[in-house]
């Protein structure tokens, strides 16, 4: 898993599995909803790997701060409901990749 922690008036934490680096997810069109796009970016991502337990703790630690998460893919998704900093309602799917993004 790589996170990388862009640093702003609010920290910006993107958090991914490494496997879906450089990779785009498009949502089929809904009349409801319109069409989404996942798009993993190197320069927004491609951060430092990191095992579960660091993530868990990097988490945990950033959300006590005035920070936002981005976070992609089922490893770190799971990670983040571990850290307690998501909820499964709060989890979104685009072609099968679950996301959830985070205001704290």
């Amino acid at each position: 898993m790589l996170i990388k922690i862009h640093k702003t008036y609010r920290n910006v934490i993107a958090i991914c599995d490494s496997d879906l680096i450089g990779k785009k997810f498009e949502s089929q069109a809904n009349t409801n909803l319109g069409k989404y796009q996942l798009d993993i970016k190197e320069s927004f991502y491609k951060g430092e790997e990191k095992t579960k337990q660091e993530a868990i703790s990097i988490m945990q630690n950033m959300s006590r701060e005035d920070s936002t998460f981005n976070i992609v893919g089922e490893e770190s998704v799971n990670c983040a409901l571990e850290a307690g900093i998501i909820s499964e309602n709060g989890i979104k799917k685009i072609q099968e990749i679950p996301f959830a993004l985070v205001l704290m």
